[in-house]
């Protein structure tokens, strides 16, 4: 597996999904309340969010297939994610290096718990 690339990451991330979870990672308002169609918000990848709950290869799938398709391929149809997927538009290691750099912005304490797991 290539080295990841965590400024190409960073770009990738600022052209592809800050959008809708926010420039600073921040997500969006009320991520946590589904809207009228029943459909939450894109959450925040910073440290208040849950995305470092999630272990790499959940993270990747779910980015890959999309939130709905990752999902049931838990077995899970709720909550309803509007997460599109991106296995059309970017390659996996794009993806690898987006999700990268979404880890290298959490504090230490987040990134040795996820490493110790």
């Amino acid at each position: 597996m290539p080295p990841v690339d965590l400024r190409a990451g960073k770009a990738i991330y600022a052209a592809q999904c800050a959008s809708c979870h926010g420039i600073e990672l921040q997500g969006a308002p009320d991520w946590r309340m589904p809207g009228p169609d029943g459909t939450f918000p894109a959450p925040p990848h910073d440290e208040t969010g849950h995305t470092w709950h999630h272990d790499d290869a959940m993270l990747f799938a779910y980015t890959k297939h999309g939130g709905a398709a990752a999902m049931r391929a838990q077995g899970m149809v709720e909550p309803n994610s509007g997460m599109p997927a991106f296995a059309d538009i970017l390659t996996d290691a794009e993806i690898r290096d987006v999700l990268s750099y979404i880890g290298s912005t959490w504090p230490d304490r987040i990134q040795a718990a996820r490493a110790s797991r």
